[in-house]
């Protein structure tokens, strides 16, 4: 299982960030050079494939050294043998491009196979990377002597190690590097293990989920996306300010603004995939469906809807980090179609005479719950018995147990919101909203404490 540990890293003295800027900044004139050959021979400009373009790294050696500036040339290697892959799939990709010039600025990377650094972690943590036999001479290092840098931050992830990446961080004015690591799958044996969840993926409510066990954990974000959506406000009036005054579209201000977003977003995400993995490993799941939204997401309602849809929901970079968050656990991600889910009644089957307002599904038959939940349960009751049905068929018999028959959630939903911090449970006035009165069964799961949790309205739990 592939995992990255990333840390921040600092020159110790003015003479060793000047040679570092020279090695990330030789590193980026080699990827530019290199990829101006084979950029001319791939369009038409020069004979040859991309693969004749000459050995442009020969003459980093002396500031990189010979390893480093092969190592460049292998990454670059990677990026044209990925652009030709998508190509070949019919996938729209376009060719490796340039770090940019000394004019606008430049990409500043380093990439060091494993053995080419060694990262040191402890009480005084340091990174240390090989130099070119030219800069040693010029800054009197020995002939074994290596650029060392200062580390702040702890691993995540323990493991073997692979090609570091280091690189500068404008917007931060920071050095940062990457380390990837292979870690054991120690977590993913799950033996008694048997139980499906099926998730309901939205934008008010980021996800709503249903379990075997008769569990519901329900994830809201409307004040998540009034957060982001203030921040689009701020990064438009900039926009709109830096166009009058300077004639320019953006600012290192603006893109602050907009990692400053992208960072909030990314961070809640990740924060709801953990927490709720680790809900469903302790519920014993094996198995998570998601719906395909992909019709979904081809269609636009409104300005505010296609910014839920396609800025602050980002569905596609979800799905990926609910997967990579579940192989962790052991647990196995499955897209499947969830047509009609969202209005279909749990208690007669019925698709036309069900009412879905806000986050309310009501029907004919007298049924009514929160739309959401009632939806990631007909999901899953639906590709429950349809997984049955295959097994059995393979097998020419049949279950003992009545799994096909998946039970109608009997414990409180967990209702969860975001708190900046972690995911916790909704508190005494926001269950009164409008949008929450349906969710009269609020519940909290018995794991660690959890601040908003204790100011959740024990009368509702009581009435449940």
């Amino acid at each position: 299982m592939k995992r990255s540990n990333t840390f921040d890293v600092a020159p110790r003295s003015p003479q060793d960030e000047e040679l570092l800027s020279r090695v990330l900044d030789a590193s980026a004139s080699l990827w530019n050079e290199l990829t101006y050959e084979r950029r001319q021979r791939f369009f038409g400009e020069l004979d040859g494939s991309v693969w004749d373009a000459p050995r442009v790294h020969d003459t980093y050696k002396g500031v990189l050294g010979s390893a480093a500036a092969k190592e460049m040339k292998r990454k670059n290697d990677e990026a044209w043998r990925s652009f030709f892959a998508a190509k070949e799939k019919g996938e729209p990709a376009g060719p490796p491009g340039y770090w940019g010039n000394e004019e606008d600025g430049r990409d500043l990377r380093w990439y060091g196979r494993c053995d080419q650094y060694t990262l040191e972690l402890g009480k005084r943590s340091r990174l240390e990377i090989p130099v070119g036999k030219d800069l040693k001479d010029e800054y009197r290092l020995g002939q074994t002597e290596r650029l060392r840098l200062e580390v702040r931050g702890r691993p995540k992830w323990d493991g073997k190690p692979g090609r570091l990446e280091l690189y500068y961080d404008g917007l931060d004015d920071q050095y940062r590097a990457i380390q990837p690591v292979t870690v054991d799958n120690s977590r993913q044996d799950l033996p008694l293990a048997d139980e499906t969840a099926a998730l309901d993926i939205g934008a008010n409510n980021i996800v709503a989920c249903t379990t075997t066990t008769g569990q519901q954990y329900l994830y809201e974000a409307r004040d998540l996306f009034e957060r982001f959506r203030e921040t689009t406000r701020r990064i438009a009036e900039q926009q709109s300010t830096v166009k009058r005054e300077e004639g320019r579209y953006t600012s290192k201000r603006i893109r602050r603004l907009y990692r400053r977003r992208t960072r909030r977003r990314d961070h809640a995400m990740d924060a709801l995939a953990r927490d709720l993995f680790e809900r469903l490993y302790e519920e014993g799941v094996s198995t998570v469906y998601v719906g395909d939204l992909t019709d979904v997401l081809e269609t636009h309602w409104s300005v505010r809807a296609n910014q839920k849809t396609h800025n602050f929901w980002a569905f596609r970079a979800f799905i990926d980090r609910l997967a990579c968050t579940a192989e962790e656990f052991g647990i196995t991600v499955e897209v499947r179609p969830e047509a009609w889910t969202s209005q279909t009644c749990p208690q007669c089957g019925s698709t036309e005479d069900t009412t879905r307002h806000q986050d309310t599904l009501t029907c004919s038959c007298g049924f009514e719950g929160h739309a959401d939940l009632t939806a990631s349960e007909t999901f899953l009751r639906r590709h429950r018995k349809s997984e049955i049905s295959d097994w059995q068929t393979r097998h020419g018999v049949s279950r003992r147990r009545h799994e096909a028959d998946v039970p109608r959630p009997m414990a409180r939903p967990v209702c969860l919101k975001w708190d900046d911090h972690r995911w916790s449970a909704l508190t005494r006035r926001e269950a009164s909203r409008p949008h929450t009165r349906n969710l009269r069964f609020l519940g909290t799961s018995p794991r660690a404490h959890r601040p908003n949790e204790e100011h959740t309205d024990q009368s509702i739990l009581r009435s449940a």
